[in-house]
């Protein structure tokens, strides 16, 4: 009970946000034999969201979480990525990934992942307003909008771009790339006739990207600068001006935009922590630490940025467990001295192994959205140059292996 007579509800690991990473993080640490609560702000599990892809590093990810073959019979294996043209009539083909590449439904994704934790793991409508060390033990009190009170002896931000934990930890915030993005997803009853191809199809500046899920289902993005902050809400302006952008494309890709639901309509703005901040964050303060977007997040260039936080959650798991204790009982056992040394190292060690993977990710991405944000050619020619040296080899980021759980 605190200095206002509030009741303090003591926790093991708390992780904040059931969204991709959050869930997965519970999972892995579950798979560990390790207890934890995830706290959500939503009253139900937030299955909005379009699509993601996921490339070889993320279903190496998947496959520890144990979940990796019942998601692949959602979605067909994609081939390859073909980029078309129209100015030049040109086309080419290329590589995706190492390996496997789908892209998933997003709620799939979520569902899959939340069925196979314990019950009541998840907490909903868990809206935290603050969160400071408390100054006797120096673990995190998180203090929600309906007024109870939660101390953790390790948090896990997993709270998404917005995050609370991060602004705790004093990372810097998030930038906006010079665009935004439309995303969807076209319902074909009779099935697309599409191949099972990333097709990218360029006019002027615009790219119109397209990927099948199934037979039935079409991912489409389309990214492009920003000219009327007022249509973010408003699901018919959002198509209609998905429409005016894809003007001169085949057909094909209007009538995709056209039959598009504009409840699988979405709008965002794109963005991104620099490499530098995550190359000089400091991500942890004391047993406080965070992963997914909270840490990294990035533009949609690579379609890594789901993938790297299944990452985090197996490499941090990892961590925990080599320090804690497979079914974390040094938890039990041991003092508050020695549980805030022992979390401290773990996070430390899964914040080194992660940094390095993840500078060169939002290295990779900052330079390709800046190339798609930019119009003035020798600023796109000076990115090319910077790409060609430091990523030569385009899908490098599909190779990593972030290890077994």
């Amino acid at each position: 009970m605190d200095a206002d007579g509030i009741e303090i509800e003591e926790i093991d690991i708390v992780i904040v946000g059931a969204g991709i990473c959050g869930l997965a993080t519970a999972l892995a640490l579950h798979r560990k034999g390790i207890q934890s609560v995830v706290l959500e702000r939503s009253e139900t599990l937030r299955t909005s969201g379009i699509a993601i892809g996921i490339l070889t590093n993320g279903w190496r990810a998947l496959d520890q979480l144990g979940i990796g073959s019942k998601l692949r019979q959602t979605a067909l294996p994609l081939q390859v990525v073909r980029d078309i043209w129209l100015d030049t009539h040109k086309q080419q083909a290329s590589p995706l990934s190492t390996g496997e590449a789908r892209c998933v439904k997003r709620s799939d994704l979520i569902q899959m992942l939340a069925e196979d934790l314990p019950i009541g793991t998840i907490r909903f409508g868990c809206r935290i307003v603050s969160l400071k060390l408390d100054p006797l033990t120096s673990y995190p009190i998180l203090q929600l909008l309906d007024g109870r009170k939660v101390k953790a002896k390790v948090l896990i931000g997993c709270d998404g771009v917005n995050s609370v934990v991060a602004e705790f930890l004093k990372l810097k915030p998030k930038k906006l790339f010079p665009m935004c993005g439309v995303r969807g997803l076209t319902i074909y009853p009779n099935g697309h006739g599409r191949a099972p191809e990333f097709v990218r199809t360029h006019r002027n500046d615009i790219v119109c990207g397209r990927i099948p899920i199934n037979e039935n289902l079409l991912f489409w993005f389309l990214p492009f600068p920003l000219t009327d902050a007022n249509i973010f809400n408003d699901q018919e302006l959002i198509k209609q001006m998905a429409l005016d952008k894809t003007n001169g494309f085949p057909d094909e890709i209007a009538k995709m935009v056209e039959d598009c639901e504009t409840s699988y309509l979405s709008l965002t703005h794109l963005r991104y922590r620099t490499p530098w901040d995550v190359l000089l964050g400091r991500f942890r303060n004391g047993t406080v630490t965070v992963a997914g977007d909270a840490m990294h997040v990035m533009g949609p260039f690579l379609g890594q940025g789901g993938s790297a936080a299944l990452e985090d959650a197996i490499v941090l798991a990892r961590c925990l467990a080599q320090k804690i204790g497979v079914g974390g009982g040094d938890m039990e056992r041991n003092g508050r001295e020695i549980i805030q040394r022992k979390v401290g190292e773990a996070i430390d060690a899964y914040v080194e192994e992660r940094r390095t993977r993840l500078v060169r990710l939002s290295a990779q991405t900052y330079l390709t959205g800046l190339l798609l944000g930019t119009t003035l050619k020798p600023l796109k020619l000076l990115i090319l140059a910077l790409i060609f040296l430091l990523f030569r080899d385009r899908i490098r980021h599909t190779r990593y292996d972030c290890g077994r759980l």
